[in-house]
């Protein structure tokens, strides 16, 4: 692979680089080239086992200088060491031929999927995995062909499902004894909701969107063939659905974040003021890494609204903790948003700031006609806002009530470029479907579709006879420290989560106006009192 044949290029610069370490002493270290590359190469080196006394070599020769070095106390010319941190990011993650961190592949023609693992414990774990040339995913898309009808298989600019009739056959697939197909559980192949409509002479309760045959990609998640969107998944349905129930007028926040204790940011605060007070002669990087990632200790991950052993909660908790990848640096985007740490001016910030990105839906999106009975979702759907804390030196945290600069141009980007991303990286467009359908369960309960329908949602309503609570909840997930070379300061952790409150999205005052009558056209257009009544999907 050509990138990893430049790693060892570089590596092979490491007997020049101790030779002259050796032959100069510590004024190498004044050397930027000496002192940047230093953590790049032994990085490298990870990729290239062969190369492992070689790296054990240079890094004992460089810590025995930096030792030597913090002795002559040159510490007003070394520079200082940047470390940024994230909260509810792993430390380990398990990767195949060469898989990188970012989620938009690797610089040759291998695929590569990101994912999460809990264990039963509750503890998360990134998976990345990749595809060399891309053949494993051919080879899956064949066999999904093979096996999907059809008709299914087409992809459909819009695809309608009739959610009544669906529970009605999945009821009877269930006393039948063999419960539903794959069809069912995956909506029909769609990808997204463009449409939520309401047809009191059938009583048929209606989503529609595009549509496509659909396999399971390298993380295990169901995408369409074609375009690699997600589809939308029965499960997740059924958890916004059983958050917006019928007969009930439900206000529910649902949320997920993952934050650091008290105890573990104070321990962190004690250990910065003790690496300020002892270390002036210089700063080693690993054992900074280190020491943060040990105070630090676990993060603790919070699930409300849903149940956190559902997938919804798995989409919201990876969703989260890979936009801070990308926020610190961590991982490249597979959109052009620039990262916080490329954005921010750490020597104007204080040593105790902690900033605090969250996930929010784009309230203002929602076109609704004129008798309320359909509904068109427009925009990408969901915005990244943040705001600046301050930890305490007991752990505490309370709001700045302000966001620094660097932090809204990386919120702001991220939002503008929140569409080409969900494009890109199917986390976040799973993470706007299932926003999506709160919002349209919200819609049905507000509008009492539920009611004018007759549906209670029967099986679907009942987990003992549809079970969606099946995951391993997440509850931690270690901490990740990324240091760089930047200013003379250290940025503090970062935090936040997914908050939605899908009422909110349905508002007077933010709802838009049907002014030229085009939703309500899109659902006159539907012929469905002609469909058979076993006929839950069409084109």
């Amino acid at each position: 692979m050509a990138s990893q044949e430049r790693l060892k290029s570089r590596i092979s610069l490491l007997p020049y680089c101790a030779s002259i370490i050796i032959k100069v002493g510590p004024i190498c270290l004044l050397c930027p080239f000496m002192c940047s590359c230093y953590s790049q190469l032994i990085a490298a080196c990870q990729l290239c086992p062969e190369q492992t006394l070689l790296q054990l070599s240079f890094e004992v020769t460089m810590r025995s200088l930096i030792n030597t070095y913090r002795r002559m106390r040159f510490h007003s010319i070394l520079p200082s060491l940047c470390f940024a941190m994230i909260l509810g990011l792993p430390s380990a993650r398990a990767q195949t031929d060469g898989g990188t961190d970012g989620g938009g592949g690797t610089d040759n023609n291998d695929l590569v999927a990101a994912g999460v693992a809990v264990d039963a414990e509750g503890v998360l774990r990134r998976l990345t995995k990749s595809d060399t040339q891309g053949m494993l995913a051919r080879e899956r898309a064949q066999h999904a062909l093979a096996s999907l009808d059809a008709d299914m298989a087409k992809r459909s600019p819009l695809r309608k499902v009739s959610l009544t009739r669906l529970a009605k056959l999945i009821k009877k697939s269930i006393d039948e004894g063999h419960g539903p197909d794959e069809a069912m559980k995956h909506l029909a192949g769609m990808t997204r909701i463009k449409y939520a409509f309401y047809y009191p002479e059938t009583q048929d309760i209606v989503i529609a969107g595009p549509a496509e045959g659909w396999m399971e990609d390298l993380a295990g998640r169901p995408v369409g063939i074609e375009s690699g969107q997600p589809v939308l998944e029965l499960q997740d349905l059924i958890v916004a659905m059983r958050t917006f129930p019928p007969e009930k007028n439900s206000n529910p926040i649902v949320y997920c974040s993952i934050d650091a204790t008290a105890e573990g940011l104070a321990r962190m605060q004690e250990f910065l003021s003790q690496v300020g007070t002892n270390f002036q002669g210089g700063i080693d990087e690993q054992f900074i890494v280190e020491g943060l990632r040990e105070s630090l200790g676990l993060q603790v991950i919070t699930v409300g609204g849903v149940p956190a052993t559902t997938h919804f909660a798995q989409v919201m908790v990876e969703a989260d903790y890979r936009m801070k990848l990308i926020g610190i640096g961590l991982e490249e985007p597979a959109a052009g948003i620039r990262s916080y740490i490329s954005l921010a001016n750490f020597a104007s910030m204080a040593r105790n700031a902690m900033v605090r990105w969250w996930f929010v839906p784009d309230y203002q999106r929602i076109k609704v006609s004129e008798d309320g009975l359909a509904a068109e979702f427009v925009g990408n759907g969901v915005k990244l806002v943040g705001e600046d804390e301050v930890v305490g030196k007991d752990g505490s945290r309370r709001q700045a009530g302000s966001q620094n600069r660097a932090s809204q141009r990386f919120t702001q980007g991220f939002t503008d470029k929140y569409g080409q991303l969900a494009d890109r990286d199917p986390v976040y467009a799973q993470l706007r479907n299932c926003i999506d359908m709160l919002v349209v369960a919200a819609l049905m309960q507000k509008n009492d579709f539920y009611g004018q329908a007759g549906w209670d949602l029967s099986v679907l309503g009942d987990e003992h006879a549809y079970p969606v609570q099946t995951y391993n909840a997440p509850k931690q997930v270690a901490s990740a420290v990324n240091s760089i070379w930047k200013g003379s300061r250290l940025a503090t952790p970062v935090g936040g989560g997914v908050q939605v409150k899908a009422s909110d999205v349905l508002k007077t005052e933010n709802l838009l106006a049907d002014d030229k009558g085009e939703v309500d056209s899109a659902r006159k257009a539907i012929p469905i009192s002609e469909l058979p009544a076993d006929k839950w999907w069409w084109d």
